[in-house]
Parts: structure tokens; sequence; C-alpha cells
């Protein structure tokens, strides 16, 4: 079986694959993604692994899932940790990529799931939806402390700004009711009182596992799930952290509404809180049980409010 490891710069790819010992490198361009997804597909690889680099893994990641190549998208940081205890303590290009199949021999990460191309360029569509957003929050700030010389150009870009934001969301949801299957999947997503268009498209974007994992798996995928941090006689406080920071943002704000509209989730907000929980702790538990009960509703194919209430008080 091979493992190859991929480190990701912006101008080049650095590729490295166990046990051949084999190194390339190759322009991160399409000519280059190319030429690097032919001989993979010849090699037959066990696994592609490769760590999440601000974006400029995008590209080579999604050709590599249409030719059903199996990857993992890891965490820089348990790669770094990794290789620190396996003494690799110098750091190149060519070096990471070899640390980063050493790290798919030996952990075999979980792959990511195979999308196919309508769902890559949802996700991209989803991605660049949350761009703009930030970006006209920036401007607007940036309005409210500006010379008055420069309001009426910063005011342009907000109106150029909110025009495409238009536009990306008129684009999803043709998106969305174009396929049978997505407005299923929509539908089924936003019978849950909270969840609205952004967190559904989102869902359906970057969290194709939902539906596929236990409530366990699914809520440390995201980030929600306590993590003890106890040792010998210490014993400390659970807390939350890693997963998917884009998917627990839009998590967050949907829960906000479900602690108001959803009966399920205020009641579950209301009883913690009369234990003595604090918020946030109340509403990170609020966050978890509404992930659980979409990850049941995608599982059973079910409705909310056809759920019976079993199902429910079991999320």
């Amino acid at each position: 079986m091979s493992f190859v490891g991929i480190d990701v710069s912006k101008a080049q790819l650095d590729v490295a694959i166990r046990p051949s010992g084999e190194r390339l490198q190759v322009d991160n361009s399409e000519d280059g993604i190319a030429n690097l997804i032919g001989h993979l597909c010849q090699l037959a690889p066990e696994l592609v692994v490769l760590e999440a680099s601000g974006g400029y893994q995008a590209a080579v990641v999604a050709a590599l899932g249409l030719a059903k190549l199996s990857v993992a998208v890891v965490n820089p940081r348990q790669v770094r940790d990794f290789a620190k205890a396996a003494g690799r303590l110098a750091k190149t290009d060519a070096l990471d990529a070899d640390v980063l199949a050493r790290f798919g021999e030996v952990m075999k990460p979980q792959p990511k799931p195979l999308l196919d191309e309508e769902t890559i360029a949802l996700e991209a569509l989803v991605a660049r939806r949350r761009q703009v957003v930030e970006m006209i929050t920036a401007e607007r700030n940036r309005l409210a402390q500006s010379h008055k010389s420069l309001r009426a150009g910063i005011k342009s870009h907000i109106n150029f700004l909110q025009r495409e934001l238009q536009d990306i969301n008129r684009d999803t949801d043709e998106m969305l009711r174009g396929s049978p299957l997505w407005r299923e999947h929509e539908d089924l997503l936003r019978s849950v009182p909270g969840v609205g268009r952004v967190m559904a498209t989102t869902l359906l974007a970057e969290l194709p596992e939902l539906g596929k994992l236990n409530r366990k798996q699914i809520a440390a995928l995201v980030g929600v799930a306590p993590l003890n941090r106890d040792s010998g006689t210490f014993r400390g406080k659970r807390s939350v952290w890693g997963g998917r920071a884009s998917v627990r943002g839009v998590l967050y704000m949907a829960t906000l509404v479900a602690t108001r509209h959803n009966p399920v989730i205020r009641s579950f907000y209301d009883r913690l809180c009369s234990a003595g929980k604090a918020k946030k702790v109340a509403l990170t538990a609020c966050m978890r049980k509404l992930l659980t009960m979409l990850n049941a509703i995608m599982k059973t194919r079910s409705a909310w409010r056809a759920l019976p209430q079993q199902a429910q008080d079991s999320c």
C-alpha cells in the first residue's frame, strides 16, 4: 500500500510517496495538478494526505476527489505534533511532504467523503458568500470611523458587495432547487425551527458526513463535543475545541434562534440554566443537541415535525 503526502504552497506542490521514497514537485496550477493526478491514478495509493493551508489546497483536493482518490485533509497542528514526536524537527517543503506521507501511513486519518463537481461548486459558493459577508462587515465598521472624504467610496464598495451577495444567494438557490436530492435534503433540514437557508446550505456543502455518523462522531467532527482534561488527581473542566469552524459558526447562530423558536431546544436550554449551568455552557450543549437532531433527521429522512417524541428526546 502506498501513502502520499502533499505539501501545498501558493506556487507549487511537493509530493512524497511512501514506502517507495519517490518525490515529485509540480506547479500548483491546472496543468501541474493534472500531471500529478495522472501519476497518482497509475499508482492507486491507499490515501493522499494534505494539510489545510488557507485555501491553497482546494484545487488539488477537488481534483483528487473527482479522480476518486481517497483524500484526507488534516489539521496542521496534528502533523506538526506528529513530526516532533518522531524527532523530525527540521522543516522544509520536501520534509513536510514526507511527514504527511508518514502521518497517513501510521495514523490513517479518516478520508474526506468523495464529492462530485456540483457539490464542489456549492462548497465554493458557500465559502465565497462567507468571504463577501466578512468584507461587508469590515467595510461597515470602517465607514463609522472613516473621514468624510472617504465615505462615498466606502458606501459604493458596500453597495457593490451587497449586489454580489444577492447574486451568490440567487446562484445558490438555483443550484439547490435544480437538484431533486438537494431540494429534499434542504427541506428536511429547514423543517427544524431555527434552521434557515444559510445553515442548511452550509451543512449540505461543508458537512457531507451529516446523517452518516453517530451523534458522538458528528459532534466531535464539528467541534462541539466536550473533551476532558484530566491527569492524575487533577480534574479539569470539559471544553470544546477543534472541528470545522465554518460549520460551528453558523450552528451557533442557528442555535441562538432555536433557543427562542424551537420548543425542544428552548426547553433544554431553560432546564440547563435552571440547573445552574452558565449560559455559554448551556448554549454549547444546545448546539450539540441541534446538530445531533439534524443528524438524526438526515439519517431517518424524516422531517422534524414527523419525528416521534422518543427520537427527539434521544437527540
